[in-house]
């Protein structure tokens, strides 16, 4: 048997592979005739011989293959002129693995496993007819929010539908994190609906989102706002270091996210070069990156540099020197704020 399970989401895609374990009968004895496999390096002599090995007691054996289809991917367009015979080679293996997974054993239960997979992979065409397909995108707005709710519901609790769009917000499609978050919300609130107030106290994204802020308003010269934001991650607990690192961080991740903006990079690869998994701190860093110049960014991010270093050194007190740093950046003349153009 056959399994093609592909996409972004890796949260579903495990919950679905554990369906497939549940449905094979003795877990047990299938943990023994379990075998991964890397499917980048993979051969297909090596595949053979996984596939063929009579399983334990007579059961069934499982083989897991991590990126098999994505190796048949295409290369990009700046890369097309770089083909050489190892491409040629590729075809040919392809081919290979296609006509072998028409013909494992019976007693084989072989799962491909990969991230997204265009529909022109050659080696996903030629057997995707053979195999039971299942697709997991990252799950976005409505979609997300319904997962949300229904998760809620099957932890034992309940989620009013303000509280369910706050929490996708603050914590994006990432549903490993999202469902960590909502354990802790349903065992925060055992007896009544979760609702926004909630959310705010107890998901740790709101950290990240006061530092946004507080980034906005020192880029927009707000000092009354900006110590308001600092005052309340003081209140919250957050280390003083550990704020100038945050706000040391975004502001540099700012200005990257403009300078690959101005190279036309597309928002999907900003992420992928930036290394962001989550969707708020995705949209709110582009966000940012289009409102500020560089000048100004960069003005910001070197004094940040510089309040660390005195911090380190024991020329300041931690505290001391980040409400100093706070209030002078922030009341800098507003004529010095230059807008960001579009890019």
């Amino acid at each position: 048997m056959l399994y093609i399970l592909s996409g972004q989401d890796d949260f579903s895609l495990a919950q679905a592979l554990e369906v497939i374990k549940n449905e094979t009968g003795d877990r047990a004895s299938l943990e023994v005739s379990t075998t991964t496999l890397d499917g980048k390096q993979l051969t297909l002599n090596q595949l053979k011989t996984v596939c063929e090995t009579v399983p334990f007691m007579m059961g069934k054996r499982l083989v897991i293959v991590n990126g098999l289809l994505e190796r048949f991917e295409s290369p990009g367009r700046s890369r097309r002129q770089r083909k050489t015979a190892r491409a040629d080679n590729q075809q040919d293996d392809y081919k290979s693995f296609s006509d072998y997974m028409g013909r494992i054993p019976e007693s084989t239960i072989l799962v491909l496993i990969d991230g997204r997979i265009t529909s022109g992979n050659p080696l996903f065409k030629e057997i995707a007819g053979k195999a039971t397909v299942k697709v997991f995108p990252l799950l976005r707005e409505a979609k997300l929010r319904d997962w949300v709710q229904k998760r809620v519901a099957d932890e034992g609790g309940s989620i009013s539908p303000k509280a369910a769009y706050l929490l996708t917000r603050l914590v994006g499609s990432n549903l490993w994190i999202m469902a960590s978050e909502i354990k802790k919300l349903v065992l925060f609130a055992p007896d009544r609906r979760i609702e926004e107030d909630d959310v705010k106290t107890m998901v740790g994204y709101t950290q990240q989102a006061t530092v946004f802020n507080m980034i906005d308003a020192i880029l927009e010269f707000n000092p009354e706002l900006a110590g308001q934001y600092l005052q309340h991650l003081f209140r919250s607990g957050v280390p003083p270091a550990y704020i100038l690192y945050m706000l040391s961080r975004q502001v540099q991740m700012i200005v990257r996210a403009r300078e690959l903006k101005s190279k036309r990079m597309s928002n999907t690869d900003i992420q992928s070069k930036l290394g962001l998994t989550q969707e708020f701190v995705v949209r709110k860093t582009l966000e940012q990156a289009r409102r500020y110049s560089l000048p100004r960014l960069r003005e910001v991010y070197h004094h940040l540099l510089e309040a660390d270093l005195s911090i380190k050194t024991g020329k300041y007190d931690a505290e001391l020197a980040i409400n100093i740093l706070v209030a002078e950046l922030s009341r800098r003349e507003r004529t010095q704020l230059t807008k960001a153009s579009p890019v």
